[in-house]
């Protein structure tokens, strides 16, 4: 295995790989979730009405500009969060493990879930400020809005803005429902992922190499999908909200219930999943390989000292 720094580098270059493809589907997948905010269905207009209209018509109106808006923000955001979600992952499992197995060796489920999850909430605390700008940007459109709107000109004037108007605690809006979002979300992603991984390698005798890296991360990305929705269309009002639209985030799930319905809480799954299931495959299965390259890059660097710690 690589250093933990090893590992931030290696899990951030391909996260930024994976959100390059999948930063589109994000876009709609935010104004999906934003449309109809606490309106009734009967009063809300349908202006995106499902995936690949929506990519359509942002396309038709904005170009391909307005489909990839933020990106640069994701970039950031991925860098720190999947840095974070990759890099300390497997030295809190293993401390945890020792700690109470004595033994680094032994797989707990209930380790893995702990360590996913909170090595997945300090990247969402770290990258939240980025998400915000990301979710602002990606929400604006001059020709069909929904939800609030914020002109920004970039992401520094985004962050240029809320700073001089809110200060710190503006650009930390929504961290609670993204910690609660990603902690979902990184609680299943890497232990689903590697014990999809043990079961093909024992039950059909898969060797390692793409096929078992992409089946497994496929597996992960449905349980992905389905664990963090709600939480994360809470995110996403909250994180695009002005003033104080919504206390809290518990406020936020019951005026959305109580205007919109149960099923409010999935609006954008199936962008969600359009973008969550490649990006997964992506990020896991280049992971595999930036670390690959990360470890021969730190044996040839690394003194001999700490090469034999890994």
């Amino acid at each position: 295995m690589s250093t933990t720094t090893g590992s931030f580098i290696a899990g951030g270059i391909a996260a930024c790989g994976a959100v390059t493809v999948t930063h589109g589907f994000e876009t709609v997948k935010i104004r999906l979730q934003l449309q109809g905010e606490l309106q009734s269905k009967k009063e809300a207009v349908r202006l995106y009405k499902g995936v690949f209209h929506g990519v359509g018509v942002i396309v038709k109106n904005e170009g391909l500009k307005g489909l990839l808006r933020g990106l640069g923000c994701a970039y950031i955001y991925q860098m720190t969060l999947n840095g974070c979600r990759l890099g300390f992952y497997e030295p809190l499992r293993n401390a945890l493990t020792n700690a109470i197995y004595e033994d680094g060796t032994v797989q707990s489920f209930g380790i893995n879930l702990f360590s996913g999850a909170a090595s997945g909430i300090i990247g969402a605390a770290a990258g939240s400020p980025f998400f915000l700008i990301k979710t602002r940007l990606q929400s604006f459109s001059p020709f069909l809005p929904v939800g609030t709107q914020h002109h920004y000109k970039n992401a520094l004037d985004g962050m240029r803005q809320i700073y001089s108007a809110e200060g710190i605690k503006g650009l930390y809006r929504g961290v609670g429902p993204a910690m609660v979002r990603t902690g979902f979300g990184s609680s299943v992603q890497l232990p689903t992922y590697f014990f999809a991984k043990r079961r093909l390698v024992k039950h059909f005798g898969m060797q390692e190499g793409m096929p078992l890296h992409l089946l497994s991360s496929t597996a992960s990305g449905f349980v992905v999908c389905c664990v963090m929705h709600p939480p994360d269309t809470v995110m996403s009002r909250m994180y695009n909200q002005t003033g104080n639209l919504y206390s809290s985030a518990f406020d936020c799930v019951y005026r959305t219930v109580k205007s919109e319905g149960i099923l409010a809480m999935y609006k954008g799954y199936f962008a969600h999943l359009a973008r969550i299931l490649p990006h997964t495959i992506l990020t896991l299965t280049l992971a595999e390989q930036t670390m690959k390259i990360m470890k021969k890059v730190e044996n040839r660097i690394l003194p001999p000292e700490l090469k034999a710690k890994l």
